[in-house]
């Protein structure tokens, strides 16, 4: 049997996606801080790139792509935020719109685990 792998991925997925919420928070609560730079963390994207898992495509119909395990988050500071005369670089509506995106990916995440585990349940019970 071929081991599956997806509910690790995705689990490594939410936690990248908690930790880059907790930074977006800490660029909030900062915003009136005088030189505070906005940080984020690495998109998961570029995680999973860089650590080479490749995925096997079985069938001429699958998709072609790679995709790779998280390894590290590294902060880094956030290019798009424009700095103020305070030298502070936190923009509300920036970090807002990473928010929303955080929580979509999120709800993404949860969708897709929900399913998956609703086909494999589907699969034991007619496999019995």
């Amino acid at each position: 049997m071929i081991p599956i792998f997806l509910f690790n991925l995705a689990s490594r997925q939410l936690q990248h996606l908690a930790t880059r919420q907790s930074v977006i928070s800490g660029n909030i609560a900062n915003a009136n801080t005088p030189g505070y730079r906005a940080q984020d963390v690495t998109p998961f994207r570029e995680v999973l790139n860089k650590t080479g898992l490749q995925v096997a495509a079985t069938n001429a119909a699958h998709l072609e792509g790679g995709f790779s395990a998280e390894r590290a988050l590294k902060g880094k500071a956030s290019a798009a935020g424009e700095t103020v005369h305070s030298g502070n670089s936190v923009g509300i509506e920036e970090q807002m719109m990473k928010a929303g995106e955080i929580a979509r990916d999120q709800s993404l995440n949860v969708g897709v685990v929900k399913a998956f585990h609703r086909m494999l349940l589907a699969s034991v019970r007619s496999g019995s």
